[in-house]
């Protein structure tokens, strides 16, 4: 062996050295337990918001629908039982640090493994058809809908965001000009909210994306969602844009159930990301009150 192949193999065996492993029988279990716990236990975020609308809505009837749903959640957490019979297609946001090596399986199949775990485990409702024709059950809620980010580091961080269909099919993307400016986002989101009504399942957490092209705007949108309820963007102007939306959104009246009220809306989150000088991609996409997202760090 030369200088030159004693260098090389150095170079790998200090790569090799650095790479943490992690086996995909720890994601199986990961990913299976936070399906039973998003379905049962709703985020805190959210729970602390609801709580805090029943005591602001102003109307009667909005108010005894919000006191509803305070029983419906504690309930579930109390009985362990789903917040909501739709347990949702699951959703998953992963980032991936590039000094993490996987070993098993691949990431993706034991992502869905541990759905199906959950999903069949949990007692959890499966919803998944594997063709949108055909439509026949899978029975175990898999395929999961998975989004990858490469990012610094050695961790795996998993979120899941169950996600059922009565606000998921109020989802809407426009293609607006760069000259419809800010007033034509307002507007915008504004008109989804109202073509929506009652059947995005209020109070709901609005998901804004704003930038990128048509696809990205939509993931943008529910990203949006997995946000704290009472966290803003760190842009200062999207921030403003994120607090006039909300007041506009629960000055509509559709309030709690779509029967009336102000509180539409928990909260309107933004993600934005660089576009084309020709266009302004947006994306809205709404989530009932059962807006559930679970983090995990591997």
């Amino acid at each position: 062996m030369n200088i030159m192949d004693d260098l090389s193999y150095l170079r790998k065996e200090t790569l090799v050295r650095k790479m943490r492993e992690i086996h995909t029988d720890i994601i199986v279990e990961t990913v299976r337990d936070m399906c039973i716990s998003a379905n049962l236990n709703l985020a805190l975020d959210m729970e602390q918001a609801i709580r805090r609308a029943a005591e602001t809505e102003d109307g009667k009837l909005g108010k005894q629908i919000l006191g509803q749903l305070i029983e419906n959640m504690d309930i579930a957490k109390e009985d362990g039982i789903p917040i909501c019979q739709d347990t949702g297609m699951a959703v998953f946001f992963v980032n991936v640090g590039q000094d993490l090596h996987i070993t098993g399986m691949s990431l993706t199949d034991a992502i869905n493994e541990g759905v199906r775990r959950g999903y069949t485990e949990g007692y959890l409702r499966k919803s998944v058809v594997a063709d949108p024709l055909i439509r026949e059950n899978t029975k175990d809620n898999t395929p999961a809908i998975i989004h990858y980010d490469i990012v610094p580091g050695d961790k795996l961080t998993i979120t899941i965001a169950p996600k059922g269909f009565g606000s998921e099919n109020m989802s809407r993307v426009f293609m607006l000009k760069p000259s419809d400016g800010e007033e034509g986002v307002k507007a915008a989101v504004l008109q989804a909210v109202k073509d929506a009504g009652p059947n995005a399942c209020p109070p709901m957490v609005v998901g804004v994306g704003l930038g990128g092209d048509f696809e990205l705007a939509a993931k943008l949108a529910k990203k949006a969602l997995t946000r704290a309820t009472d966290s803003h963007s760190d842009k200062e102007h999207i921030a403003r844009i994120e607090r006039e939306l909300l007041e506009m959104v629960n000055s509509t009246g559709i309030g709690p159930g779509g029967l009336g009220g102000r509180t539409t809306a928990l909260a309107v989150n933004i993600e934005t990301y660089a576009t084309h000088i020709a266009g302004m991609p947006l994306a809205v996409n709404m989530c009932c009150h059962v807006n559930r997202h679970v983090t995990r760090e591997i």
